[in-house]
């Protein structure tokens, strides 16, 4: 089965960008993360991928840290409900095992459909094809036994304004839940603003929501029932992604803010 990925484009082309990049690694000998059905669906896919230059190591260690931030919560709140915002082509479920839990995927529904197209049913996994600001999606999610939700990818195509309203609303109809969401620093919100070449033939599309750590850190003082943060740093890696000396400096008052920053909010 061969599917044509041009289908896709805007924001919602953005998930080919990421499937690529795990699934190259997936590939490798000495691969950092193991997602076989990113390797299937990247081989399903009829697409020009090298106009997203050369393939990078960051999308698969965040996709690690999703996994290891849900693996953490499902072991304290087992009957947990996990709720995808902009999943993509995410194969988050299949690399936990198949955890025994309600999933609501959560995408447009051009993705939707290519989602369906190419991973497995799973009768847990509830697909809704709508915009992850389209709050109805909420109704489908009961919040008694936890909820994590993510938006891996997801919150830097949206405007600030969006962006807090959404924490907002998830942590007041979630109380004890999470949310994971990663971001990027303001100066390279500009530079996509302004047209970001990710190759002679792809311009990465606009990032409008630039955020900081020390911005994170604000957060339980700004928004109502957001009673933690934690600034969640990459798995290690190969190469610069391995070193420990790099980390560390990632994270000298001087640098942190002017790095991309993953994001666990804990609700009151």
């Amino acid at each position: 089965m061969t599917i044509n990925g041009e289908q896709l484009d805007g924001v919602s082309a953005t998930t080919l960008w990421t499937l690529r990049n795990r699934a190259v690694e997936a590939r490798r000998p000495d691969a950092v993360i193991d997602d076989p059905w990113a390797v299937r669906s990247y081989d399903a896919i009829s697409y020009d991928y090298d106009r997203f230059g050369t393939p990078s190591q960051t999308h698969p260690l965040r996709a690690l840290a999703l996994d290891h931030a849900i693996t953490e919560y499902l072991a304290g709140h087992p009957k947990a409900t996990v709720v995808a915002l902009g999943e993509g082509l995410q194969t988050t479920y299949w690399r936990l095992g198949s955890p025994d839990v309600d999933w609501l995927s959560v995408d447009l529904a051009p993705v939707i459909a290519l989602r369906e197209a190419l991973l497995p049913m799973q009768p847990r996994i509830t697909s809704l094809p709508m915009s992850a600001l389209d709050r109805a999606w909420m109704d489908h999610v009961d919040p008694a036994d936890g909820v994590f939700v993510s938006a891996e990818g997801l919150f830097m195509y949206l405007d600030r304004a969006d962006v807090f309203a959404l924490i907002a609303d998830c942590a007041k109809r979630f109380p004890g839940g999470r949310l994971f969401f990663d971001s990027i620093p303001k100066w390279f919100s500009d530079r996509t603003l302004k047209g970001m070449h990710l190759s002679k033939r792809y311009i990465a599309p606009p990032m409008p929501f630039g955020f900081s750590v020390s911005e994170a850190a604000r957060l339980p003082r700004e928004i109502p029932a957001v009673a933690g943060v934690a600034d969640l740093m990459l798995p290690f890696g190969r190469g610069i992604w391995g070193s420990r000396l790099f980390r560390v400096a990632m994270d000298l008052p001087v640098v942190r803010d002017w790095r991309p920053m993953m994001t666990l909010l804990s609700f009151a």
